[in-house]
């Protein structure tokens, strides 16, 4: 599906890739993995044709068609539904033609390839995809301008993976989902027919959805199989394998330095210690096997206060007087807390951490919090507040006025700043720095309760564990939304479920939530199929009458499906004569009038039956309704 060859890319004087060479098989699942920084979404811009190479060649198969997620989210007054069915732009051509074309050939054409697609099932497919990431029947027909930018990302999700292009690229896929649409699409991609590469920090999502990785490393592209558990054992082995082999060699080496020092000016050792140069000169040098691991997370430790840290007794919370988006919260939390909050967005899980950081004043209730409490509040849209000319150092100056620069510098260092990249200006930091910089700044005053919202957009694997260690040796509270399930597991021992207007403590862990949301999906499909259940029950007088005019409507429509029923069997008998026809090479052998004039007439034919059918199909369903 895809050859790199001898890539070569630079951007000014850095080199990003030298001599990068890999393949990707048709149906392979491929991560590209790599620290902040290697090139990784470079990579997908030089495969896209958003950027030339320097040297070397990328190809993609011929006629492949190739998807990706929108770098604009849709914002413009066309429903979701409408818009995620515009992706598919062969079936929107075809639609089309089939409108205005007059040609029973072309007509023919067009509802041959219409049924090839699937094309009448499209509109469910579209809605299953949407509702998996989250919106409900009402929401997908609401227009996309009505949405906020995260949403709006996924419907442009929903459009590429509705438009079934055999290649798939995705950069950060659930980087604007919650943990719920998240799982849905691990299992959606589980089973994704073509060919995927995806660049995640998500190892959960790449342990199961994955089974190639490729890596970035020392300017190069290095293929494993299997999933992510899988790419960092054998990556392991590798690195104590060179290790050993740099052990021994070394060894090597200082045996023969050692013998051409004795004897390179001894007349009867001379040959042998010119020889032995050469092999010194020939032995090329391994790598130090060093891991390239991302700097650890270092979050000082707070004063003990008594406990609880928080009371929260019978609380409402909105934005609008007299219209709570929760109330009847009663919870409590102590220094030793590790919660994570789960629940769909828009339930209402931002809100309730705006709650314990003291940005939403309660409706209702009372909210009691230690005198001396310190609270950081992580929230990813900080980003946007720093000061993009200033560096990390002198945002932390800034807080630290008074403060020596060598306090300041090792507070920095702390969250894997070294001197030189303290300094850089933050345009020129990654998403992960900037990430690490709002850390160093929530954590400054060392904190008592953590309250992390979406803490690991933008940070790299490594990264990611770097912060699982330092939340679990951190020995304050920890309150966690976040779509990384690996994340919530290895942190959190408790969950509190935010839903129906509701914060409460939930009986169970990660994995008997995602079977409840799967059981809730059966049960919404199966309700759906039977319609509504709920339906008001009518008299027996009234039963009767119904029953009789459908029995009245039904004697029509049994007359039609018996009619359209012989018509079909009638068009099918002359198709299949014209079909011999066209089949029989002596027909060629002719003028070539009468193989178009049995074309047309075949186009004609095929047309006549699926419109027999199309009303054979309407009246046998209504039929059915009746029944």
């Amino acid at each position: 599906m895809l050859h790199i060859n001898d890539l070569l890319y630079r951007i000014g004087d850095r080199i990003l890739f030298e001599q990068a060479t890999i393949a990707i098989a048709q149906g392979h699942r491929v991560g590209l993995v790599g620290r902040n920084g290697t090139g990784k979404t470079t990579l997908f811009r030089l495969i896209l044709g958003e950027l030339s190479v320097d040297d070397g060649k990328i190809s993609i198969r011929n006629r492949a068609k190739v998807g990706t997620v929108a770098q604009e989210a849709p914002a413009g007054p066309e429903s979701l539904i409408e818009t995620v069915l515009a992706a598919d732009t062969e079936r929107a051509e075809l639609l089309a033609r089939a409108e205005v074309t007059t040609d029973p050939h072309e007509i023919s054409e067009v509802h041959i390839r219409l049924a090839d697609i699937s094309a009448e099932t499209a509109p469910a497919r579209a809605a299953r995809i949407l509702a998996g990431l989250g919106f409900d029947e009402a929401a997908q027909q609401r227009p996309c301008s009505e949405f906020s930018g995260g949403w709006r990302m996924r419907v442009s999700l929903a459009a590429v993976l509705f438009s079934r292009p055999d290649f798939l690229l995705l950069d950060e896929p659930t980087n604007h989902l919650d943990l719920e649409a998240s799982m849905w699409l691990e299992n959606y991609l589980i089973d994704w027919p073509g060919t995927l590469l995806v660049i995640s920090h998500d190892r959960r999502f790449l342990n199961r959805v994955i089974n190639h990785i490729i890596h970035i490393e020392n300017l190069r592209l290095n293929r494993y199989t299997g999933n992510y558990d899988q790419f960092e054992d054998t990556r392991r082995e590798r690195l104590e394998l060179d290790s050993k082999m740099r052990t021994r060699q070394m060894a090597a080496r200082k045996h023969i330095q050692s013998f051409v020092d004795r004897f390179r000016y001894s007349a009867s050792k001379a040959r042998q210690a010119q020889s032995r140069i050469k092999m010194l000169e020939r032995m090329q040098p391994i790598a130090s096997a060093t891991e390239d691991r991302s700097i650890a997370f270092n979050f000082p430790d707070p004063e003990l206060l008594s406990p609880p840290l928080i009371s929260i007794q019978d609380v409402a919370i909105g934005y609008e007087a007299n219209k709570p988006i929760l109330k009847n919260i009663d919870l409590r939390i102590d220094m030793d807390d590790r919660i994570g909050l789960i629940g769909a967005n828009g339930n209402g899980k931002s809100t309730m951490m705006k709650l314990l950081a003291d940005r939403l004043k309660p409706m209702q209730g009372k909210l009691v919090k230690s005198s001396k409490l310190k609270i950081g509040y992580f929230a990813q849209h900080q980003s946007d507040e720093l000061h993009m000319g200033e560096s990390p150092y002198q945002h932390l100056q800034n807080m630290m006025p008074m403060v020596p620069e060598a306090k300041v510098r090792a507070h920095t260092g702390r969250f894997g700043f070294t001197q030189q990249r303290a300094d850089v200006s933050c345009e020129n930091l990654s998403g992960g720095e900037k990430a690490r910089l709002l850390f160093a700044m929530m954590s400054l005053n060392a904190p008592h309760v953590m309250l992390l919202d979406e803490p690991t957009n933008h940070l790299d694997v490594d990264a990611r564990e770097a912060l699982v260690h330092a939340l679990n040796t951190y020995k304050g509270a920890v309150i966690l939304v976040s779509h990384d399930a690996h994340l919530v597991e290895l942190v959190c021992d408790r969950l509190w479920l935010v839903e129906d207007s509701k914060c409460a403590p939930y009986d169970g862990d990660l994995s008997d939530y995602a079977k409840m949301l799967v059981d809730r999906r059966r049960i919404r499909r199966k309700d759906q199929q039977a319609g509504s259940a709920s339906a008001p029950k009518r008299d027996r007088k009234q039963e009767r009458r119904d029953r009789a005019a459908a029995r009245a409507e039904s004697g029509g429509l049994r007359k039609s499906v018996k009619d359209q029923e012989k018509l079909i069997e009638k068009y099918n008998h002359h198709k299949e004569k014209l079909q011999a026809k066209l089949a029989d090479p002596a027909l060629y052998e002719s003028q070539e009038s009468s193989v178009t004039g049995i074309q047309i007439e075949l186009a004609e034919v095929i047309s006549k039956l699926e419109k027999a059918e199309q009303i054979w199909i309407e009246a046998t369903e209504k039929l059915d309704s009746l029944d």
